[in-house]
């Protein structure tokens, strides 16, 4: 017997911007909005799934072209449900391309039907998606402090909106981090209000000569007992990654892709002693067998938009285990969905092997019942509700979906904001 609740009725397509202070990387800086897509999959039975990944005209435009086809499908059967949207649009994209950020449209179409079906699957059977991965393994989920360099300001319209009243990590996120105090006033400011346990630092916007310096006296702040990660964002070549990486020997936790593509990582990883993470070079299925061929790094870092959803990055997760890497997963400019989302991955996993990267604390807003999701003692508590565990308050989605039919963005583009400040600025592929 036909059950209504598990054939798609409708989807809610809806774009959205968010305030986004002025963090910077080997591309450009930040807009003062960062733009997010949110699906509503509404069921015959009236049952919502909800999801989150990164928003831009085009793959918005590419969301409600196939919608058509999709209403009416099992959201019991995903599997057909990312069959007919791979059969509906062409697959063109193989690889992340050059950016710190993935533009890919398909994958992150599967993962947005796929969340959303699971979410309405642990509704449905009364179990949290977590169950729905294998089992949920813990139910605090460890997230790393994620530093950026950045300009003064905390995003919106930037320098008008600033608080002079505020104090702790609400003061820090508004404040210039340029210099070495300012990045390590940063981290403790961080890590003072959230509770990490270990700690990141996004680089490649600087030369390293001042990146690697400034590491290191982060490093030293903490009286070298909590874990670091640095990421320069490939930007260096191989010979300036070999360099500066040996001096990091026995202080990082792990160094994200000094260098660009599997090749170089690999011929940097046999020249200097200090374990390898990426998120650039390895970034799709296909890329896993040059990846294991070579040993271009120890340790990949997933995120389930840019690997085609949860159920994949549990396939990942297996591959890594298998060939003896590392796991851990990779953060964007997210909300309260995808944090949660991430959270139930983080549940599931058998062995959890480092801390997620996460931008949450960056944002000041969320579409979520309740607002933005606690992260205490480093830890997010994994919601203990049905399904993703999170639910849409209609209010502040419909906020932020004014924001961004105000804001004027179609796209991240972090080259034209910086371009408004310094018109030679260009994108490389090597800057360093």
């Amino acid at each position: 017997m036909k059950n209504p609740s598990h054939f798609i009725k409708d989807i809610i397509v809806t774009p959205i911007a968010i305030t986004d202070p002025p963090l910077l990387n080997c591309v450009g800086v930040h807009a003062p909005y960062a733009l997010r897509i949110i699906l509503q999959v509404e069921t015959e039975g009236g049952v919502v799934g909800v999801s989150e990944i990164p928003g831009n005209k085009e793959t918005e435009e590419a969301i409600l072209k196939i919608k058509d086809s999709l209403i009416g499908l099992d959201v019991f059967q995903p599997n057909k449900i990312l069959q007919k949207v791979a059969e509906k649009l062409p697959k063109t994209e193989d690889n992340r391309g050059g950016t710190p950020w993935d533009q890919r449209i398909v994958v992150h179409i599967f993962s947005a039907m796929e969340v959303a079906c699971l979410d309405i699957l642990g509704k449905e059977l009364n179990c949290r998606v977590a169950d729905l991965l294998g089992g949920t393994m813990r139910e605090q989920i460890p997230f790393a402090a994620y530093l950026f360099y950045k300009f003064k300001g905390a995003g919106g319209v930037w320098g008008y909106d600033l608080d002079p009243q505020a104090e702790g990590w609400a003061a820090a996120r508004q404040a210039e981090a340029i210099s070495t105090e300012g990045i390590i006033a940063q981290a403790e400011a961080m890590c003072q209000e959230f509770g990490y346990k270990s700690i990141k630092l996004k680089g490649g916007f600087f030369p390293p000569d001042k990146e690697v310096p400034d590491t290191l006296a982060i490093y030293k702040a903490f009286d070298g007992q909590m874990p670091m990660r640095y990421d320069p964002n490939a930007i260096w070549s191989l010979e300036t990654g070999i360099k500066w990486a040996k001096e990091f020997k026995g202080k990082l936790e792990y160094l994200e892709d000094p260098v660009r593509g599997q090749e170089n990582m690999s011929k940097l990883r046999r020249e200097v002693d200090i374990p390898l993470a990426t998120n650039m070079c390895t970034t799709s299925f296909s890329d896993l067998p040059g990846s294991m061929k070579v040993h271009s790094e120890d340790i990949i870092l997933s995120d389930h938009h840019f690997w085609g959803g949860l159920r994949s990055t549990m396939e990942l997760y297996k591959i890594c285990k298998t060939f003896g890497r590392g796991f851990s997963m990779h953060s964007n400019s997210h909300l309260g969905i995808s944090l949660a989302a991430m959270a139930h991955i983080g549940a599931a996993l058998p062995i959890f092997d480092h801390e997620f990267d996460t931008h949450y604390p960056w944002q000041s807003e969320d579409v979520i019942v309740g607002g933005k999701i606690k992260i205490e003692e480093g830890c997010v508590t994994l919601p203990s509700g049905p399904g993703l565990g999170v639910e849409i308050d209609p209010d502040a989605l419909e906020k932020l979906h004014q924001n961004y039919l105000a804001c004027g963005l179609t796209k991240r583009d972090d080259e034209a904001e910086m371009q408004k400040l310094d018109p030679n600025w260009k994108v490389v592929n090597t800057r360093y």
